[in-house]
Formats: C-alpha cells, structure tokens, sequence
C-alpha cells in the first residue's frame, strides 16, 4: 500500500484530502500537534465523513493513523522517506514552520531512494506550494536543492470544500459539504488520486474559486454580521444580503471573464451554483467562523482586495468589493484574536492608516476611498 503523509489533521484534513487519499487506496499518515486527535487516529484507524446534504452519505474511512510532530519529529522524517504524496491542509500561515521538518524530510530520503515525491500544499491560498517550497529550500544546502531536481515535485492546487463548524458525537468524525473541488496544476502523470483533477495552468481555476468562493463567502459573513445574522444560510436568506453577494461576485466574475476568457453564460452558472451551496442549511455555518482572520482576509493577495485591484485597473466596478472591506474592518469578534488585533489597530491609527497597513492600498487609492465612504457611513452596510 502506497503511502501519504498529510500535515494537518484538522476537520479539513480528514474531512477532504486525506479522506480522499485514504478512499484511493493509499495509508495516510496525519500529521499533526494535537495530541488528542493524533491519539485517537492511532487507535481507532478509522472514522467517519459524513455529507450535509439531503440524502446524506456517511463514507468510513480506513486505513490512517497520525503522528505528533512535536513529539516525534524523527517518525515525520521517516514517513517521508516512505511516501509517494506529501501535502498539507494546515493554514498558509504554518506553511513555514513545519517546512524546516519537511526539508529534513525530503534531504534523508533523497539519500536513499530516487522514487518521486509529490509535494502539495492544499490551502485557500494562491499558489501556496510555491510558498511552501520556498521555506523548504530555505532550510537546504545548494547540493540538496539540486539532488531534488527530477525526484521531488511541489504541484500548486486549487482546493474547494465547505467544512462547517462540528458539532459530532465521536472526536474524529466530520461533516463536510457533498460538493468539492481539488484541482492540481502539472505536466507530470500522476499516481490516482480519487476526486484530484490535473491541469497545466491552475491560475484560472484558482482565482475563479478564490474569487467567487471564497469572496461570496466572506461577503456572506462578513454583512450578516452586520446585519444580526448568525448563520450563512439565514443571512443569504435577506433579499438584501443575496443581492449584494451576488453583486460582489458579480464584480469579480467581470474581472475574471474579462482576464480568462471564461463565458460569461457558464460564468454566471457558477455563482449560481455557489449561492446554492451557501444556502445549504445542512451546514449550519456560523458567520463567525467565515469571517474569521480579517487580516488575512484584507491582505493584498487575498479574496478582497486582489480582484478590487485587478477590477480597477481593467477599468470595471468594485464599488461592492470595497462595502465588504469595510464590512470585514467592522468585524469585531471577541474570540477572533485577528478581529481584536484589527480593532486595536483601527482604535491606535485610524481607519485610513489601518486599511492601507492591512491591504496595501495606497491611502488616496479610489478603492480605499469608497471603503472608507461605507465604513464611517455604517448604516450602509446593513442595507
């Protein structure tokens, strides 16, 4: 049995790529620091993935078990050595402090196999291998970095799956969305993997998913929040929610039709099915848990500002692209230590200087404009 070792043994990791791995036929080892989840995998080596849908499927997967990196850094090493897949669902913001394990990984067993690892970070991020690679190279002599030519290939990947909040009697268990979405960019043949699709150029698929998904879905969150929603589904359930989400990402699909070619007809199918899917009330998703990490949110590569930006400069609208910038400024969790660290930085330098800190938009910007017009006029944002 072909092996796999998968850092991240959140909801996503077990709900999505490594139940996908496992369902193919390949043992996954989970790698992860949470020491109860780890526990429970190695002696269970089993669970359950069920779908939020109306004829739900319950899938058992088989064939895992998990390792502590903290406390076993040394059998991360050797799984490496062993594997034909090595990808991550851990948060692009971890990428690099578990590549300096995944270097010393990749250096051990380039000494004792040429077989051919496939690397492949599985994050809501744009080309988030790339990254990944760069902090592994980083901890790496020039001698290793060539010996890794022609044996280790980072594959960038568009990743899409709704993983709601759980609330599951067995720790190991997760519901999932019956809908997803992984999409591979390579040259190469790769061994099967059940639900992975391979492309030669990802960057269409990955800024039409960042930029619909991922953009309807913080638009969601981030105007039911303000308007007193608690969940995704009851907010698209607004007229007036509905309309500006799909306004917004009306927006962005102008940008990506205009950049990619996509028909405008199949274009406007997707959105529809992507409202659809947000409406699933199967999921139960709280607006709380979307709208989490606003700083990254806001960032300039992220599902906000980056097609604010690209819309600009092709001349096209992004007057509803910046009512949800200063929607998501207005995010003010308290258990959301990115939504804190936001308001503390709005409270100490003023919106106009958080905004431009926070996104790099420039502070005479007309997209940094208009998100000010609709934060300092709140009761916008609620309409």
């Amino acid at each position: 049995m072909q092996e796999v070792v998968h850092f991240g043994a959140g909801n996503i990791g077990r709900g999505f790529i490594g139940g996908l791995f496992a369902e193919s036929g390949y043992h996954v080892q989970f790698v992860d620091i949470a020491e109860q989840i780890i526990d429970a995998l190695n002696e269970k080596q089993t669970y359950t993935v069920r779908t939020a849908a109306e004829n739900s499927e319950a899938i058992t997967i088989h064939n895992v078990s998990g390792i502590n990196s903290k406390t076993n850094p040394e059998q991360v090493v050797a799984a490496i050595g062993k594997a034909v897949y090595l990808t991550t669902a851990i948060g692009p913001k971890v990428l690099p402090f578990i590549a300096p394990l995944i270097a010393k990984g990749l250096a051990e067993r380039i000494k004792h196999t040429d077989a051919k690892i496939y690397v492949i970070a599985c994050e809501n991020q744009i080309n988030a291998t790339d990254l990944l690679k760069k902090e592994v190279l980083k901890a790496l002599d020039e001698e290793t970095i060539k010996k890794l030519e022609g044996t280790v290939y980072f594959l960038n990947s568009a990743v899409d799956r709704i993983v709601p909040l759980q609330h599951n009697e067995e720790l190991l268990d997760v519901l999932v969305e019956d809908y997803h979405e992984w999409i591979v960019e390579t040259d190469q043949s790769l061994p099967e993997v059940k639900g992975m699709q391979i492309v030669p150029d990802l960057a269409p698929y990955i800024e039409r998913k960042l930029f619909t998904v991922n953009t309807g879905h913080a638009t969601t969150a981030y105007l039911g929040y303000q308007a007193g929603k608690n969940k995704i589904h009851e907010a698209l359930g607004d007229p007036a929610i509905y309309q500006d989400v799909k306004a917004t990402i009306e927006e962005t699909g102008a940008y990506l039709i205009k950049r990619y070619g996509f028909k405008p007809e199949v274009h406007e199918q997707y959105i529809e099915k992507i409202l659809h899917r947000f409406q699933n009330p199967k999921l139960n998703d709280d607006v709380t848990r979307v709208g989490r990490s606003p700083l990254r949110k806001l960032g300039p590569e992220d599902r906000l500002v980056k097609p604010a930006r690209e819309a600009e400069k092709l001349g096209l609208s992004f007057t509803h692209l910046a009512k949800v910038m200063a929607a998501a400024l207005r995010f003010d969790f308290a258990e959301d230590t990115e939504a804190v660290k936001l308001q503390e930085l709005l409270k100490e330098k003023g919106v106009l200087a958080a905004l431009s800190e926070v996104s790099g938009l420039a502070a005479d910007d007309p997209i940094t404009k208009e998100a000010i017009r609709y934060y300092e006029n709140s009761g916008l944002l609620k309409k």
